[in-house]
């Protein structure tokens, strides 16, 4: 049905939202906390980076609409990806009114997975788990476009944050040797000078990860739908009003109207905010200054870019809070807060699981009713 369609589409955009002001965060906690930006201005520009950043491409959203379960095993119909999407906002929810920095990559793909489940009455084939291909970007499935990334960006976040940070404290400790004017130069007040300025180029870039990663996994269920219900001839006699509903392409095409709307609707959510979660990422795991601040947002960014480039729908949770963990430890290992850094961890292991649990919860209840 027409409606049920729609209603997909709404509550795609009301996730996306939520995604918004969820991760609205992990763009802007490190800006807000070095003091170089207030709140404000920090949401101010995270929302204009994250739009520009979600219209950069659709690589992500098409591992979503198509590399992670099999439509020709199941029928993922619009009740079915209601309850996905329901599954991912509830966790969401959950997590930023407890202020955890939970995943909502995660959330989604755990929402996924545990509706396609049900509806495919507990049939593991209903998800592609593994597909590989002559070129190992191409490959599909779980294995390669989730749980890989889902293990190796926190570590690569940990890992380029310590590396950044490193190479940073060996320039300013050469600069300090040399005496005279190099000495003056790296003196606290003027490296707070410099990040403070450079920190505004890596937010920007963090930003613009955060949409050209995020953003995209919206589409890719949107798309998903309206490729469902084509091939259950719900398409077939739209109303006038309603043509922009027909796919252009295959199951793989990402429609401009759907980049352009995902998008809008993210800046908007990101613009909201969510300061719960800014204080735990940018005050209790470890105190930073711009100079801190600037390398954990550019190694969270350069994965998120990576990880963007070829369709890997990664966390940016997961990146830019072990960046933060990584530069802490390179700063003095003993500042890190590890019952903070637990609860983080916690978080992440429960979030597929979880949000994957009530959305099979969520249709096998439908279908009872039915």
């Amino acid at each position: 049905m027409l409606t049920l369609l729609l209603l997909v589409i709404f509550v795609a955009l009301v996730f996306e939202f939520v995604n918004g002001f969820h991760d609205t965060a992990n763009s802007i906690a490190t800006v807000v906390a070095t003091k170089v930006l207030t709140p404000t201005q920090a949401v101010t520009l995270a929302a204009l980076t994250n739009l520009v950043g979600a219209l950069s491409g659709t690589a992500v959203a098409k591992t979503i609409s198509s590399g992670l379960v099999d439509t020709n095993v199941v029928n993922l119909s619009s009740e079915v990806l209601i309850c996905a999407l329901m599954g991912a906002i509830i966790w969401n929810l959950i997590t930023w009114a407890l202020g955890l920095p939970s995943s909502s990559s995660h959330a989604l793909i755990g929402g996924l997975c545990g509706a396609a489940l049900a509806a495919g009455n507990n049939n593991p084939d209903v998800l592609i788990w593994s597909k590989t291909a002559l070129v190992w970007t191409e490959n599909k499935g779980l294995l390669w476009k989730v749980v890989i990334p889902m293990i190796s960006s926190p570590v690569a976040g940990f890992t380029l944050g310590i590396l950044i940070m490193g190479v940073l404290m060996a320039i300013i400790s050469g600069m300090n040797t040399m005496g005279g004017a190099m000495e003056r130069m790296v003196r606290p007040k003027w490296i707070n000078k410099v990040f403070g300025k450079a920190q505004l180029l890596s937010a920007g870039y963090m930003g613009f990860a955060h949409g050209s990663n995020d953003a995209q996994k919206t589409m890719g269920i949107i798309a998903l739908a309206i490729f469902a219900a084509n091939g259950a001839g719900t398409l077939d006699q739209l109303p006038q009003w309603a043509e922009f509903l027909k796919p252009d392409g295959g199951e793989k095409d990402i429609d401009n109207w759907i980049v352009f709307t995902c998008a809008l609707v993210m800046a908007i959510g990101t613009s909201v905010g969510g300061w719960r979660i800014i204080r735990t990422l940018g005050h209790k795991m470890v105190k930073l200054h711009p100079i801190h601040g600037f390398a954990a947002e550019t190694s969270s960014a350069t994965i998120l870019v990576a990880a963007a480039h070829f369709g890997m729908p990664v966390s940016t949770t997961h990146s830019i809070s072990t960046a933060i963990m990584g530069v802490g430890f390179a700063k003095n290992p003993h500042t890190l807060k590890l019952s903070v850094i637990e609860r983080i961890i916690w978080a992440w292991v429960l979030t597929i699981p979880a949000a994957g649990g009530v959305a099979w919860i969520m249709v096998k209840l439908i279908f009872w009713l039915h």
